[in-house]
């Protein structure tokens, strides 16, 4: 008898923000008893003027943490959770969970374990409703010391724990490090603990569930009513994340990926609809020249000149010691024969300012340094790109028809984005006037 393989399943706040989306996850984990392991969020808003449940941790463990009432902010989340309690029927209570949370917080704790204490008390809350085993996210998703992911350890962790179980509920976004301080992944971080689950018990798909029907090929919020992408690849879909589609987490990607485990986009509100596959490879015909528009607003581009750079052994390297001196990364580092401009998000800039200026001139000894910090980041991405005529030229006659100065332009050495650097001013208007002429 062949035994089918688990579907991991996470869920968004907006799927956990009451007991009326609790009930909607109950149906659909009974749909398929094949989804065995699920990944909560904290609960997210109700309704547009909500307040989300880590928002209120982060307040209420400022307030605590400063010796200022905070009383208000505690009830609010013991009231959220009582909520969620009282209208499921369940015989639970988060009293003993949420007194040592108070005096964590007055302790001083730290405002990483504050965050987490969202997804940890829906995790319990979530587990005793389905009936499954809970598991501390803090015992399975091991952290380094300085708060980055390690992966491996994880990995063996979540293999042993999870081997026993046959079905669990994994709390998302937090960890811990080998001491057992609390660590956590960025904002939307409980879809990388979903992918981290899905490659630990070698899941047949790994589900992501959220309030969209899957993945759409551009932002709502600038063009009216964009078409969903029923397909795309890996590599697609971590070329939008990272440049700003917020559908999924961008460090999602990878786990799942080496393991050829799909990602499926599904909207918890409207379970019966297709949504989203992201798979490894997607068969010729269901190539689309344009897969998805994203960006970023916000960046700064440093721009070096030096007669003759191009004859310079080892003028890079240097640049990017630079860079490397001062902790920062880039985005992008285009190039001619006598310029190199470096792409970074401007926060981290200000951040450094003095400090890369000064080591860039004392490395290179440059003729120039300039400075553009009105800088928007637009990227168009799709494997079809290449194999479709005539893309290019839609692509900036649409910017020029829309009067769009073009700063700086990228071509993805993988032929699958090409990315344009605009004003800030321009950045919405860039996507809708990409989107009418190469989608519409």
């Amino acid at each position: 008898m062949t035994i089918a393989k688990p579907v991991v399943s996470k869920f968004g706040g907006s799927s956990l923000a009451d007991a009326g989306q609790f009930r909607k996850i109950d149906y659909i984990i009974k749909q398929n008893p094949n989804r065995r392991y699920i990944v909560p969020s904290a609960p997210g808003k109700r309704n547009p003027d909500d307040v989300k449940v880590t928002d209120l941790l982060y307040a209420c463990y400022d307030k605590a943490k400063h010796g200022e009432p905070y009383e208000e902010y505690l009830n609010q989340i013991r009231q959220r959770y009582q909520e969620i309690i009282e209208e499921l029927g369940l015989h639970l209570s988060l009293k003993d969970e949420l007194k040592v949370l108070e005096n964590s917080f007055v302790r001083g704790i730290g405002s990483e374990y504050a965050a987490s204490r969202g997804e940890y008390l829906n995790g319990i809350l979530l587990a005793a409703y389905l009936d499954y085993e809970f598991v501390d996210a803090a015992s399975v998703i091991r952290f380094h010391k300085d708060g980055t992911l390690d992966a491996e350890t994880t990995n063996e962790l979540l293999k042993e724990r999870l081997g026993g179980c046959s079905a669990a509920v994994i709390p998302g976004f937090y960890g811990a490090d080998e001491n057992g301080r609390i660590h956590t992944f960025s904002r939307g971080g409980s879809d990388v603990t979903g992918a981290l689950v899905a490659r630990a018990v070698r899941a047949e798909i790994y589900e992501n569930w959220t309030d969209v029907t899957g993945f759409l090929l551009t932002d709502p919020n600038i063009v009216d009513h964009p078409k969903k992408i029923d397909v795309m690849t890996f590599s697609e879909l971590r070329e939008l994340a990272y440049r700003g589609a917020t559908v999924l987490h961008e460090d999602a990607v990878y786990p799942v990926r080496r393991e050829g485990i799909p990602i499926h986009i599904r909207n918890t509100n409207e379970p019966d609809q297709n949504g989203t596959l992201i798979c490894r490879r997607i068969r010729p015909e269901e190539e689309t020249p344009i897969t998805g528009i994203a960006g970023k607003k916000n960046f700064v581009a440093i721009s070096i000149a030096k007669h003759r750079m191009n004859a310079q052994v080892g003028f890079c390297k240097k640049l990017l010691e630079a860079f490397d001196e001062n902790g920062i990364s880039f985005e992008h580092m285009p190039s001619g024969i006598d310029t190199i401009s470096v792409i970074m998000p401007k926060d981290e800039y200000l951040k450094k300012e003095d400090g890369i200026m000064e080591s860039l001139r004392r490395r290179l000894n440059p003729d120039k340094i300039t400075l553009d910090d009105d800088l928007a980041m637009v990227t168009v991405v799709g494997k079809g790109m290449r194999s479709v005529s005539g893309i290019a030229s839609r692509f900036f006659g649409a910017l020029g028809d829309a009067n769009v100065n073009i700063k700086m332009i990228d071509m993805g050495s993988n032929e699958i984005n090409c990315t344009i650097g605009v004003a800030n001013a321009d950045f919405e208007t860039a996507i809708r006037a990409l989107y009418d002429a190469l989608v519409k």
